[in-house]
C-alpha cells in the first residue's frame, strides 16, 4: 500500500514537502474544529484567517529571496510600522491640508508613498550589505531599532486615525471585499491563471527534454487546483455581512434596508492583493533572469560571481523588492485596523521569517518557493487563531509557535539529508 502511494505521488510529480505542509494545515483545521465545536471551520473564521494572513504572507514571498541568497532581514516588522505610521500621518494630518479633506487622490498618494518608501529603505539596506559588505544580520538589526524609533518620532507616539475611507477598503472588512458576483469571477480568473501556469510549466519542461507527468496526472492536478480555488470562493460567499454593516452599506448605496436582505462578503481585497503578489513573485522566481540569478547566488555565491553575476547589485535589488513588499503589507495591515499606533508590526519580522522557513525555504540558501511561504504563513496564522479561539493565553501561543518553528526546520534538515537536496 505504501509503495502504491509512493508510485502515485511520483507519477503526479508532487512535492513531498508540499504534501506535508498541506497535511499539517488540514490537521490543524480539523483539531481546532473539533475543540471549538465547528466554529473554527465556519466561513466567518476562514474569512478572518485569510485577511489576517495576507500582510505576513506578502512579506514572506520577499523573504524567500532574501533567505535563498543566504541573507536575513530582521527589520521588516519595524519597517512596516514606520511606513504605516508615516502613510497614516499623510492621510490624517498632511494631505487633507494640501488637497482637501476627503479628496479622491489621498488613498492613491498613500499607496504609492508606502511602496516607494519601502523600496527606498530596502535598497539602502541592500546597498550597505552588498557594497559596504556589512553582514545582513547587523544591518537589518540596526534597521529594526531605527525604524521602530523613527515610527514614534513621526507623530510623537500619537495614534493616527481614522484613515481615508477608500484606503480602508484595502484592509478587508465588510466593505473591503469583491462581493458575491465579482468573487465568482475572481475564482474563474484565478483558476484559468493556475491552469495556464501549469500548462506553461509542462510545455517548458517538454521543450527542454525533461520528463513530464502523464496527461491524466496533469489533468488530476489541474482539477484539484481549480477545485480548491472555487471551493475557497464558495466558502467566502457563504459568510453573510452583519446587520450593522448592511445598514451602512445600503444607506451609502441608496438601497432600502430590510431584515430579509442578505449580502455575503465574498473574497476580501487583501486576499486578491496577496494572490496578485504571489503570482508575480512566482513568475519572477521561475521565469526571469533575475530569479535565476537569485537561486544561483544562493546555491553558490562564489561561482555566481565568477560567472558574471553582479551579486552586489543583486543584493540591492532583492532588499529593494523586500522593502516594496513590506510597503504593500503595511497598507493591508494599517487599512485593516483603520488606525496606526506604535505597536503596528511588532514581532512581524519573526512571523515572516518563520512563514518562509516553515514553507521550506532553506536557511543555508539556494532553495525555497513562493507558494511554500504563503502556505507557511497560513499555517502560522491558523495555529495562532486556533489557539486564541480555544482560550490559549498569548505567552503560551508564542511558546507553541516557537516549538513548531524549530520542529519544522528539523524536519526540513532531515528531509534534505535523505533526499540529497
Amino acid at each position: 500500500m505504501q509503495k502504491q502511494a509512493k508510485n502515485l505521488i511520483d507519477k503526479l510529480g508532487l512535492d513531498v514537502r508540499l504534501l506535508g505542509m498541506i497535511g499539517a494545515l488540514v490537521v490543524i483545521w480539523v483539531v481546532f474544529g473539533i475543540f471549538t465545536d465547528g466554529r473554527f471551520l465556519s466561513p466567518r473564521n476562514f474569512f478572518n484567517v485569510s485577511v489576517q494572513t495576507a500582510s505576513v504572507a506578502v512579506m514572506a514571498t520577499g523573504m524567500v529571496f532574501v533567505i535563498v541568497t543566504r541573507n536575513i532581514d530582521l527589520s521588516v516588522g519595524s519597517m512596516l510600522g514606520f511606513i504605516g505610521m508615516t502613510v497614516a500621518a499623510l492621510q490624517v494630518q498632511w494631505l487633507p491640508q494640501l488637497v482637501g479633506l476627503g479628496h479622491w487622490s489621498i488613498w492613491i498618494i498613500a499607496v504609492f508613498a508606502a511602496v516607494f518608501m519601502g523600496a527606498l529603505l530596502g535598497a539602502f539596506q541592500g546597498w550597505i550589505i552588498g557594497y559596504l559588505t556589512v553582514p545582513a544580520f547587523i544591518v537589518t538589526l540596526g534597521g529594526f531599532l531605527v525604524y521602530r524609533g523613527a515610527m514614534w518620532w513621526v507623530t510623537k507616539g500619537q495614534t493616527q486615525a481614522p484613515l481615508d475611507p477608500t484606503f480602508r477598503l484595502l484592509g478587508g472588512g465588510a466593505e473591503g471585499t469583491l462581493g458575491e458576483t465579482l468573487s465568482w469571477g475572481f475564482g474563474i480568473f484565478a483558476s484559468v491563471v493556475a491552469v495556464a501556469l501549469m500548462l506553461m510549466s509542462r510545455r517548458n519542461k517538454a521543450s527542454h527534454g525533461f520528463t513530464v507527468k502523464p496527461v491524466w496526472a496533469e489533468g488530476v492536478l489541474i482539477a484539484i487546483a481549480a477545485g480548491l480555488i472555487m471551493c475557497f470562493v464558495w466558502i467566502m460567499n457563504s459568510y453573510p455581512i452583519p446587520k450593522g454593516a448592511m445598514r451602512r452599506m445600503t444607506e451609502a448605496q441608496g438601497i432600502e434596508y430590510t431584515d430579509g436582505l442578505v449580502w455575503n462578503h465574498g473574497v476580501a481585497i487583501p486576499v486578491v492583493i496577496l494572490l496578485g503578489v504571489a503570482i508575480v513573485m512566482t513568475i519572477v522566481a521561475t521565469r526571469t533572469r533575475f530569479g535565476r540569478y537569485v537561486y544561483a547566488t544562493g546555491g553558490n555565491p562564489e561561482a555566481a560571481e565568477l560567472s558574471g553575476i553582479n551579486t552586489r547589485l543583486l543584493t540591492v535589488k532583492i532588499f529593494a523588492l523586500m522593502g516594496a513588499l513590506t510597503g504593500i503589507a503595511s497598507i493591508i495591515a494599517s487599512a485593516r485596523l483603520n488606525a496606526v499606533d506604535v505597536g503596528l508590526g511588532t514581532l512581524d519580522e519573526l512571523r515572516v521569517i518563520a512563514a518562509a522557513v516553515i514553507g521550506g525555504t532553506a536557511l543555508a540558501g539556494g532553495a525555497g518557493t513562493i507558494y511554500g511561504a504563503v502556505i507557511g504563513a497560513l499555517i502560522m496564522q491558523s495555529l495562532q487563531s486556533g489557539m486564541a479561539s480555544v482560550g490559549v493565553d498569548a505567552p503560551l501561543q508564542n511558546i507553541v509557535v516557537g516549538i513548531v518553528l524549530v520542529f519544522a526546520v528539523y524536519v526540513d534538515i532531515v528531509y534534505r539529508r535523505r533526499t540529497g537536496a
